[in-house]
C-alpha cells in the first residue's frame, strides 16, 4: 500500500480501513509498512471480534461533480421539476438570492473578521517554533542481515519545546543517519540529533546543538485535552510546497486509538483537518495557541474521508516524563493479560459476578508479573478503584466511557496497580507490578541491525515483524500463527528461523530450506539466537544436528561445517559469520524452570 513513488507511506490496518503515517519522501521504491494485530495488544485490549481485512489501495473515491448549468432536479423531458407548491426550482433559488441581499452586511463583517485572523495567524509567534525536518534513512535488510537497504530521504514537521530540544514523530526519523532541520523564513539547515525514539506512542526527541538555531525562538506551550468540536489548527510542512502550511477543523473524537507505527492501543484525538505527507511530526494548535498534540497519523478508506489523527498532550508529557526519570524511553506499561467483556447475563451468572460490571481474564502473559497473582477465570472489576464496566470501558472526564486500557497507559514501568477481582465469587484485593510487555516477535528491532548467525551457509535469524513483512509469502502458515499467537514464556525469548541456505557443496540437499524454526540443536532446546550461537561454539560432538518442525532434520558434520565457512562467507561477499551483538560471550541468566515446554 503506497501512495506514490515520490511518498513515503507507512501503513496498518485495521478493520475495514487503514492507518498511514505521513512523512514524504524521495525514496525510488515504495516502502510500506504494517502491522496492527488485534489479539495481543500491547495495553492489554479487549479483543475485537472477526477478522481484518486489507484494501488493496485504500485511495478515497473521487466523486464526479456536476457543472454548473446540469440542473439536479431536471425531469426525463428536460424540464425544471416543481415543488410541493408548483414553482419552479428557479423561483426559489431567486428566493434564496434575496435573503442573501438582506443579510450582506452580516457576511461583510464575516469577511472581515477572517481576514482579521488570517492576519493574526500570518503573525502568530507560534508558527516560529515549527520547523521542517529532513531525515536521510538506511534501513536494514531483514532478509540479508548482513548488510543494509539503500538509503532514501524523506521530509517531516517538528516543534520546539525548550531546553534545546524538539518534538517530531518517532516514523519521521527512524532507521536515521542523518537529520536536519530547517526553521520558517531561514535558508540554513542544522544538524540534529535523536536524543530518544518512543515507538509505541511514535514520538521522537531530538536536539539541535547550534545556539544560532535557537536564536529567537519561543518554545510551543501545551494545552489541555480539548473537548468534542473544538477548533484545532495544524501547522506543517506537507506534500505540495516548500513553505510551512496551515489547516483548520474541528475535534471529531477522543478514545483509545490504534497506533500504526507502534502497532499499540493509546488515546488519540480524532480531527478533521487536512493532514498530508509532510504533517507528521507538526504540532496542533486549540484556539489560543497552545500545543494540544503532535499530528501522525491518517485513517483511509472508501467509506470515510477526512479523518486524521493527533498525539493528545497528555501521550506526550508521558513520554517526556518517561524520558526525564530514566535518561530513555523505557515504554509504555502493560498488564500482561488477555481479557474478555462480560456483557452477557448468563456468563457473569456462571462466574458468579453479582452486577453488571468487570471483565474476564482469558490468559495471563508468562512474563507479566500479573501471572503471579492473577489466574485464568479471575474477574477484574476496578483497577485503583476505579470501576471498569463490563464492556471493558471505565469512566472518562465527565460524560464519557473510554477503553479500560486507558488507565493502564497513564502509568509508568515499575509502577503498581491495585486490582479488585471476583474469583469463585470471592472480591479481592491483588497488588500488581506494571512492566513493558515482552514481545515473543518483536515490531521493531532496536540497534538497527537485526542479529544473525551462519553456520556452514545456513543462515540463522529471530523471526521479527519486519522479516515477516519482507518475507510475507515466503512464511509457512504453521509459522505464522505460531508467530501471531504465542506468548514469551521467558524474558529473552526467540523465535529463531532458518532463513536460507547459501548453497555450497557442505549443505547439499538443504540448499531449498527456508523460514524455518529451528527447535533444537544437539538435542537442546534453543531459547535465542545468542544461545544457538553458544551452542555451536561449545559442541564437542562430531555433528550439529538442528532439529526442525516435523522432525526435518539437518546434519553437518562439524569440522568440515567450520572449515567450509570461510570459503561461503567470501564467495558470498559477507563480512562476518555473525552479527556484532553475538560476539560478546553468552551469558546463561534463565532458570531451568523458566524453559519448560
Amino acid at each position: 500500500m503506497a501512495i506514490a513513488a515520490a511518498n513515503c507511506c507507512f501503513s496498518a490496518v485495521p478493520t475495514t480501513g487503514s492507518y498511514r503515517l505521513f512523512s514524504t519522501s524521495r525514496r525510488t521504491n515504495n516502502y510500506a509498512f504494517s502491522t496492527v494485530r488485534q489479539h495481543l495488544d500491547d495495553q492489554n485490549q479487549i479483543p475485537i471480534q472477526g477478522k481484518s481485512k486489507k484494501s488493496p489501495h485504500n485511495s478515497a473515491i473521487e466523486f464526479p461533480q456536476r457543472s454548473r448549468d446540469e440542473n439536479p432536479f431536471s425531469n426525463a423531458d428536460g424540464r425544471s421539476s416543481r415543488n410541493k407548491t408548483g414553482r419552479s426550482q428557479s423561483t426559489a433559488f431567486k428566493s434564496i438570492g434575496v435573503q442573501k441581499k438582506r443579510n450582506k452586511g452580516i457576511e461583510v463583517d464575516s469577511k472581515e473578521q477572517q481576514v482579521k485572523e488570517a492576519r493574526d495567524l500570518q503573525n502568530a509567534a507560534f508558527l516560529k517554533a515549527v520547523v521542517k525536518v529532513y531525515c536521510t534513512h538506511t534501513a536494514p535488510d531483514y532478509s540479508l542481515p548482513w548488510q543494509k537497504q539503500r538509503q532514501y530521504t524523506s521530509t517531516g514537521s517538528a516543534f520546539m519545546i525548550g531546553d534545546g530540544k524538539l518534538l517530531t514523530n518517532a516514523h519521521c526519523v527512524e532507521h536515521d543517519t542523518q537529520v536536519k532541520v530547517k526553521r520558517r523564513g531561514d535558508d540554513t539547515k542544522y544538524a540534529a540529533k535523536v536524543l530518544a525514539r518512543g515507538v509505541e506512542c511514535d514520538i521522537a526527541l531530538i536536539s539541535v546543538e547550534s545556539e544560532e538555531f535557537w536564536q529567537g525562538a519561543e518554545p510551543l506551550q501545551f494545552g489541555r485535552l480539548p473537548n468534542l468540536q473544538d477548533a484545532v489548527t495544524v501547522v506543517g510542512y506537507p506534500l505540495g510546497g516548500e513553505t510551512i502550511s496551515v489547516s483548520k477543523g474541528v475535534v471529531s473524537r477522543i478514545e483509545v486509538t490504534s497506533y500504526a507505527h507502534g502497532s499499540s492501543e493509546l488515546l488519540g484525538i480524532q480531527i478533521d483537518a487536512a493532514i498530508n505527507p509532510g504533517n507528521s511530526g507538526g504540532p496542533a494548535f486549540n484556539d489560543k495557541g497552545e500545543c494540544i498534540g503532535v499530528a501522525f497519523q491518517v485513517y483511509r478508506s472508501d467509506d470515510a474521508e477526512n479523518i486524521g489523527y493527533v498525539i493528545p498532550s497528555t501521550v506526550v508529557s508521558h513520554f517526556l516524563e518517561d524520558y526525564k526519570r530514566n535518561g530513555k524511553y523505557t515504554g509504555f506499561p502493560s498488564l500482561g493479560v488477555l481479557l474478555q467483556k462480560l456483557e452477557n447475563p448468563a456468563l457473569r451468572a456462571c462466574l458468579n459476578v453479582p452486577s453488571n460490571e468487570g471483565v474476564l481474564v482469558r490468559k495471563v502473559e508468562p512474563t507479566a508479573h500479573a501471572s503471579t497473582v492473577l489466574k485464568e477465570g479471575d474477574v477484574i472489576v476496578s483497577f485503583d478503584n476505579v470501576r471498569v464496566g463490563s464492556e471493558g470501558t471505565v469512566p472518562f472526564r465527565s460524560s464519557e466511557r473510554i477503553a479500560f486500557r486507558y488507565l493502564i497507559s497513564q502509568k509508568f514501568t515499575g509502577d503498581v496497580a491495585e486490582l479488585g477481582i471476583i474469583r469463585g465469587g470471592q472480591l479481592m484485593k491483588v497488588q500488581v507490578i506494571l512492566n513493558t510487555r515482552v514481545h515473543l516477535v518483536p515490531y521493531h528491532i532496536e540497534g538497527g541491525q537485526p542479529s544473525y548467525l551462519i553456520v556452514a551457509g545456513l543462515v540463522f535469524t529471530p523471526l521479527s515483524e519486519p522479516l515477516i513483512d519482507e518475507e510475507c509469502e515466503g512464511i509457512g502458515l504453521k509459522l505464522l500463527t505460531r508467530a501471531r499467537y504465542s506468548m514469551a514464556k521467558f524474558k529473552g525469548e526467540q523465535m529463531v528461523i532458518l532463513s536460507q541456505v547459501l548453497a555450497n557443496e557442505v549443505n547439499l540437499g538443504y540448499e531449498d530450506m527456508s523460514n524455518q524454526q529451528v527447535l533444537k540443536l544437539n538435542g537442546t532446546r534453543i531459547r535465542n539466537i545468542h544461545h544457538l550461537a553458544h551452542l555451536v561454539d561449545s559442541c564437542n560432538e562430531k555433528y550439529l544436528v538442528f532439529e526442525f518442525e516435523d522432525n526435518h532434520l539437518v546434519v553437518l558434520e562439524k569440522e568440515l561445517a567450520l572449515a567450509q565457512s570461510t570459503n561461503i562467507l567470501k564467495g558470498y561477499g559477507i563480512p562476518s559469520a555473525r552479527s556484532e551483538d553475538l560476539l560478546v560471550p553468552y551469558v546463561d541468566s534463565i532458570e531451568q524452570n523458566e524453559v519448560s515446554y
